[in-house]
């Protein structure tokens, strides 16, 4: 038996994720195993999504905690990283200047990743490994500033498509009603003509489901994600955060992420969802690992 050390670092809109794994390697196959979990909640879609910038601020916030994760690296002893940037990245006009600031700090090298590669990494969690032959699924993944939308008939990937609608973007009214529109109508053109179930990530799908209590793989009903939904909408953002338990950077953000999930069901009559807990930084991890390493050296 061998084990190797990864570690990914996923730079949302919402927040900055360190995920260090161990993979362990067996005569049964890979077994991951989650060492760490370190989340900073540096809102860059909040700049650039309303000034197309990231401020000065988030820029040196940012610096900071990826100085700070390249430490923990080292004290972790991870052999492999990769670092990826998505939406609000994607999106700023000083993103080159934000890269080289890093690079030149702490030597973290990341990569921009477009929508399209974005939902590839996060199908990197072999997802499909979970999934009934016999069933067809819908996969969603809602992050701060984009969507992504993967229909499985059994194991196999039928279509699958990034939008820009995410929680800061409708936090701060940005999404148009033609996007809405878009993302309807390719749903409709490209959603399997059978009963589906849902596989939803994200971090606002994770807190849901931990408040239902569920098990492992025991799925979330749609009619408790509305319950929970009118539950939410019933306190103020204080009383979330006291009654509820939420973190400040979750409790704004929480209504927009079920208002996704919730057109999104509909539109394909979704009743079961599972809530796996994998997201970009677990595909960043599995494709180090099946690609044997080497991608960036700590």
């Amino acid at each position: 038996m061998t084990s190797k050390k990864y570690a990914a670092i996923d730079i949302g809109s919402n927040a900055i994720r360190l995920l260090i794994v161990n993979a362990i390697n067996s005569n049964e196959g890979t077994y991951y195993k989650k060492t760490s979990l370190v989340r900073v909640p540096i809102r860059l879609g909040q700049d650039v999504f309303m000034t197309q910038r990231i401020s000065d601020l988030n820029k040196e916030r940012l610096i900071a905690a990826l100085s700070a994760y390249k430490n923990l690296m080292f004290a972790h002893g991870v052999n492999d990283y990769k670092a990826c940037a998505t939406s609000a990245m994607r999106d700023a006009e000083n993103s080159q200047e934000i890269l080289e600031a890093i690079q030149n700090d702490s030597s973290i090298e990341i990569e921009i990743v477009t929508g399209k590669q974005e939902a590839e990494i996060i199908y990197q969690t072999h997802i499909e490994e979970m999934l009934d032959p016999n069933q067809s699924y819908l996969y969603v993944d809602v992050g701060g500033g984009s969507t992504e939308i993967t229909f499985f008939d059994g194991v196999v990937a039928t279509a699958s498509k990034s939008f820009n609608i995410g929680t800061i973007r409708l936090l701060n009214d940005l999404v148009l009603d033609e996007t809405w529109a878009d993302m309807q109508a390719w749903i409709s053109k490209h959603k399997i003509n059978k009963e589906m179930q849902a596989i939803a990530s994200g971090g606002n799908i994770n807190r849901i489901y931990k408040m239902h209590q569920k098990k492992t793989w025991s799925p979330l009903l749609f009619s408790e994600l509305l319950q929970t939904k009118e539950l939410i909408e019933s306190y103020t953002y204080d009383e979330r955060l006291v009654i509820l338990n939420m973190n400040p950077d979750r409790a704004d953000v929480i209504l927009p992420a079920l208002e996704i999930y919730e057109n999104v069901f509909e539109w394909t009559n979704i009743q079961e969802i599972h809530v796996p807990k994998m997201g970009l930084a677990d595909g960043l991890i599995r494709l180090m690992h099946e690609q044997g390493g080497s991608i960036k050296k700590v």
